[in-house]
Parts: C-alpha cells; structure tokens; sequence
C-alpha cells in the first residue's frame, strides 16, 4: 500500500492526551507520579527573580563612589520599603543633608563603591504551573514539571490566541454555519468555554469579554479583528502570552468559513463538559496548534474504553482528510485512492496525488501537498 505522511489537524473523540507541565526555571514539583489531579491543581512551583532597579547614588547625595559605603543607612542584602531611607549624608549644617530614598519595596542587591551605583532588586515574584486537565501524573520530572496524561477528546485548531484556560462546554449557536453574533453572549456564559459556528464578529469579542466568557471556539475570524483584539498587527504567528481577557481557537481559518460538521457534532455531543483550551500557535520551526481538550470523566483515566488509533503514520485508504487549497478548500472528505505515480495536473506540475471522495458521493483529485490529515 502506497504511504504519504502528512501534518495535520488531530481530532479524535477518544484518544490519550499526554501534556508536558514544566516551569520556566528550576523549583519545585509538588505532585508525585501516580496522583489523580484536577486540572485547577497545583503541580510545580518556583520564584522568578525581581527586577533589579539602578541608582546612581553619589550623583544624589553629591558624594565620591569610594566613600558610598560609610554613608549608607541600609547594608547589602537588607530588605526596604518604598520611600525608606537608604542612604544620606551628614554635614554640619542640617539644611544641607542630603537623602536617598529606596523607589521600590525589595531588597540592597549590591553597593558599589566603584560605581557609586546602589542596586536594588523587587521581591521575587511566585510563579505556578497547574495541571491543565483532568487526568493522572504519568512522569515526574525532577524540580521542572510533571507529565500529565488524561483520556480525552482532542480537537486542534487552525490558529488561537490567548492562554490556557478551564471551563464549562456551552454551544451558544444551533448550527456550525451560524453567525456568533453579541446577542447570542449570554450572561449565563460567565466563566465558560463558547462554541460559535463560521465566524465571530468583533463586537461579539467585546461582548463575550464583559460577560467573563473564558474561551470562545469557532470557525472564522476576521484577521483586521484580529488586529482590533490584540492592539498591534501579529506579524510572526506566535501566540499565547497575550493578555486579552479571553481565548480564542478558530478550527477552520481567517474569514466566515463554517466549522466541519464533524467538530461541530463532537463539540455539540461534549457539551457540559468541563474544558481545556489553549490558544497558542507557532507555524514556524516546531509548529504548535491551539486544542481543545475535554476529559472522558473527572478523573481522566481511561478506564476499559477503546481509545482511537494513534496519529504518526502514513495516510491510508479511507482516513479522513481536509482540503487546504482551493477549488476545495475547507472540504472534509475519505481518501478513496492513493496511485503511487506522480501524475500531471491543471497547473502542468507532475505530483503525487490522492482522490479524496466526500460526504454526497462526489470525488476529486487533489495533490498531496493540498490535504491535511485529521485523526477520527
């Protein structure tokens, strides 16, 4: 049999789910492995270093560096308030004394009697790694993280922005052509994770912030929206830091484009379901897509169900796939042939090619290169 493999978009109703939680720098992993979490827990923790603040002390106190020291009312290492003295002088006529003032609530990192620099550092600031999802540590990575596994519904999106983020599966349209307007933004959809149908207008952002929506998953999305929500154009596509109130993770692509009816039928059949979503994408080098992940159960263990077959293969007859070109662009369809000679096409290219049949019985003839895989 003829084999091709070729990235794409994972969708699958029951699948494994392994999520790697690791801290930006060296601390403490709180779990141990074998622990059932819930997805607001905790599972490593660490401080990440204040800023540090220079003062050019001499400067203010009108003194030479070599004799900072002896004028220094704080010693290296000692913790200050804001507007606490530090330093000052101690002339003869009390007029004329000069003070120095710490401008921040921390710590003397360092005197310089080279410099004349005082440097001052902010209280380090804690940092937490949670769990993300419902599910089991499967791997303790010593003082950097943990591996989370959970039994899951898995769907990646196209694009997102925004963090990760938890909560209840509302559907607030009927049908995955449906237009996510500011109507539908119900206030019941505080803290909930929104499914939308082809598109999702700016003013239904704004709304679905307000209302303290979580995360919103739809089909489309405008990209000068995009621009609008974010304050400035992306340029390079890597997202997730951004700090907009809610996330976003569009299934399909930029513009009113319905959402498979597969997504669709699967987001609908979850629906109540405690969520995970996370809008960061990379298209570059390691490519990252945004997912949505919904636990089987609470506690995320597989249990004696039958999961679906693995992703990391070669495409085979009757994998279902999605076209990324036009004339078919955005069509889910069954591969019903893979010829193994390349052959020529509209565009007078020679390429590999596959015929894709769809849901009404119709086929096409599509290169390789135009298709992308969706695990079902």
């Amino acid at each position: 049999m003829t084999h091709a493999y070729t990235p794409g978009l994972r969708i699958a109703e029951k699948t494994k789910v392994a999520s790697h939680r690791v801290l930006p720098l060296l601390g403490d992993v709180v779990v141990k492995k074998g622990d059932v979490l819930k997805a607001e827990d905790v599972v490593a923790k660490t401080y990440l270093p204040g800023k540090v603040h220079a003062i050019n002390a001499v400067n203010r106190l009108g003194i030479q560096p070599k004799d900072l020291r002896e004028y220094m009312v704080k010693k290296e290492g000692d913790a200050v308030l804001k507007d606490e003295p530090i330093a000052e002088t101690r002339p003869w006529v009390k007029m004329l004394k000069a003070i120095l003032h710490s401008p921040i609530t921390g710590t003397i990192e360092s005197v310089s009697a080279v410099t004349g620099q005082v440097l001052l550092r902010e209280p380090p600031k804690p940092i937490e790694v949670f769990a993300y999802v419902d599910g089991v540590v499967t791997e303790v990575i010593e003082k950097e993280g943990v591996v989370m596994e959970t039994a899951a519904t898995f769907i990646q999106g196209i694009f997102g922005v925004g963090g990760e983020t938890v909560g209840e599966l509302v559907m607030a349209v009927s049908k995955p052509e449906d237009v996510l307007t500011a109507d539908r933004i119900l206030p019941a959809y505080k803290d909930k994770i929104i499914v939308g149908g082809a598109f999702i207008q700016h003013d239904a952002i704004d709304r679905a912030k307000k209302v303290g929506v979580r995360g919103v998953i739809v089909g489309g999305f405008d990209d000068e929206d995009l621009k609008k929500l974010l304050g400035y154009d992306l340029g390079v596509a890597i997202t997730g830091s951004e700090e907009i109130g809610i996330t976003i993770v569009i299934t399909e692509g930029f513009g009113k484009i319905q959402m498979a009816q597969r997504t669709f039928d699967l987001l609908k059949s979850r629906a109540g379901s405690k969520t995970s979503i996370n809008g960061a994408t990379q298209i570059r080098a390691g490519v990252v897509r945004p997912e949505v992940i919904i636990p089987l159960d609470k506690s995320g263990r597989a249990g004696n169900e039958e999961l679906d077959k693995p992703m990391g293969r070669g495409m085979e007859i009757g994998d279902l796939v999605r076209i990324i070109r036009v004339p078919h662009f955005g069509k889910i369809g069954k591969i019903k042939s893979l010829p193994f000679a390349p052959q020529k096409i509209e565009t007078e290219a020679t390429v590999r090619i596959l015929e894709v049949e769809f849901p009404d019985g119709s086929t096409a003839i599509v290169p390789r290169t135009n298709i992308e895989m969706i695990e079902a």
